[in-house]
This record gives structure tokens, sequence and C-alpha cells, in this order.
């Protein structure tokens, strides 16, 4: 297959970086990015290029961004994508309550899991290993939503819940939930290509994982004591009714795929829904929040 190759020269390489990528890679066709010291470069299938839309894409930037496009030489693709493609290690600090003669004490116990690709190196000093071929879809770590998602499922009790990982893209989120002694869990996304591949991530990690076609308006009601959603800010809101409508008393709604500036939408409109928050994360201006059903 024939690739286009766009380098982006941008100002800024933080949030506004991650927000093209995230405009490019999850609402355009562009399957994988590489960062550079002034931007980076967007790769896309030739059949898939659009010219158009790149041309309005970077009109509507919220930043001035110019970019170089050029038809790309046949290559290895596999090795080039293994070549820049990193494990990632995520950690995490959970509270620990211990009773030592009726008197209860609480603690802090750090961990670690390790995200990687089949390529990568098997770890044996970590808590948790999960194998990951992300192909096209959302989720391998390197995202800090991803890498706060993953330590609040690490922090969080999952041990016999009831587990819903909407958006599920590699299905990562529910692998680690699954890990982690859950009883069920359900991963939804509307992407079939996302669907096989958090397939074959299941299978990959030997859990059982019940993989759906669909989105939230199909969503069970009182079913779930814990629902992850790293998605985006638009689909956050628009779906939280349906989110709340599936949670059970007292469950917990972990909420990704947004900006730091945008908590205070998602805190209000969760509110409404009888949501209380309880804690929430910050990495590289993303923002994560663990929400509560009164």
């Amino acid at each position: 297959m024939n690739y286009i190759e766009v380098s982006i020269t941008l100002d800024d390489n933080g949030v506004f970086r991650d927000m093209l990528i995230d405009t490019l890679g999850n609402e355009g066709p562009y399957e994988s990015f590489v960062e550079t010291p002034n931007g980076l470069k967007a790769y896309v299938a030739e059949s898939e290029f659009d010219a158009g839309y790149l041309a309005a894409t970077a009109q509507a930037f919220p930043i001035p961004i110019q970019y170089k496009v050029q038809k790309m030489e046949d290559r290895d693709w596999n090795a080039e994508w293994e070549a820049n493609h990193d494990a990632v290690l995520v950690r995490y600090e959970r509270k620990v309550v211990s009773d030592n003669d009726g008197k209860q004490s609480e603690s802090n116990q750090t961990g670690s899991i390790w995200v990687r690709a089949p390529f990568h190196p098997h770890r044996t000093d970590v808590d948790y290993e999960i194998i990951i071929e992300p192909k096209m879809s959302f989720g391998t770590a390197h995202h800090p939503t991803t890498y706060m998602m993953l330590s609040y499922v690490a922090e969080l009790d999952m041990m016999g819940q009831t587990v819903l990982d909407m958006g599920c893209g590699t299905a990562v989120l529910g692998i680690l939930a699954k890990k982690r002694g859950a009883s069920r869990v359900d991963g939804y996304d509307i992407d079939e290509w996302a669907y096989r591949n958090a397939i074959e991530n299941a299978s990959t990690n030997h859990v059982e994982i019940n993989l759906k076609l669909g989105d939230a308006s199909s969503l069970p009601t009182s079913t779930y004591d814990i629902i992850i959603a790293n998605i985006n800010r638009n689909i956050l809101l628009n779906d939280m009714a349906s989110y709340a409508k599936a949670l059970k008393h007292d469950g917990r709604l972990l909420l990704s795929g947004f900006y730091e500036n945008d908590e205070g939408a998602l805190i209000s409109c969760a509110n409404k829904f009888g949501l209380t928050l309880q804690s929430k994360k910050t990495r590289e201006g993303w923002s994560a929040l663990d929400l509560k059903m009164k």
C-alpha cells in the first residue's frame, strides 16, 4: 500500500499537537504519527488522502500550522512502525486499608503496568503486563488519557465488579479490569476495525470480554458497577444520561478524553444525573475524572 506523509509545523508541541493528532487520527483517516522537534509527521494511505480535508483542518485549527505533502516510497511499514513504537510503563498508587488487632490503618501501595506490543520484551518486575497490537485502534497508553485511565483502573477495586469499557478501542482498559478480578467486562465500540482489534487483544491476553458493536444508546439499565469511557468531550456530554442509567447505585464512572479546561462542563453535566466528583487526574493538559452515582 502506498502512503502519503504530511510534515506539519506548529509552534506549540503540547496540547495543540495532541489536539491535531486527535482530529486527524480519530476524526480523519490518518493512521500513524511521529513527533518531530517542530511538530509532527502524519501518515495516511494514498487512497484515503483528501487534500481538501487537510486544508480545511489547517484553516480551522486554533493556531497557525504549515504542512508539506509528499508521497512515500514503498517500504516495510510493519518494520517502520515497530522501530518507532515504544512500550509504556504506567505507574499508579492505590490506598490499602489494613486491619491490625481491630485497628484499621491506611497506606499507599505503588505499582506498575507494562503495556507492550508482541515484539517488545516481556517483563517480570511489574504488577500487570498487557500485550496490545494497536493497528488502527486508539489505546496503547502513549496518550495521557489512556495512561490516566489505566492508573484509575489499577487503583479502584475491580474484584467481582461488572465493568463497561465504552468506546473500548484496543480494549486495553477492559483487559486490565479483567486481570484485576472483574467478574464481567463488556466492551462497546462503533467502529468495526476497533471491535475486531479488541477481540484479538482480549484473546492475546487470555481474558474474556463481551465485545459488541454499538454506542451508548443500546446500554442496559442499572447493570454496571463501573463504567470506563475514554472518548471525547462532546460524546461524553451527549451520552452522560445513558451512562447514568446504566450504572448501579454507588457505581463509579471514569471519564477521560478531554482537556483540563473542559472539566467544569463534564462535572456540571454529570451532577445533573446524580453523579458527584470523587477525584481527578491531570497529565500534559488532559484530564480524567472519577465520579460516583448517588
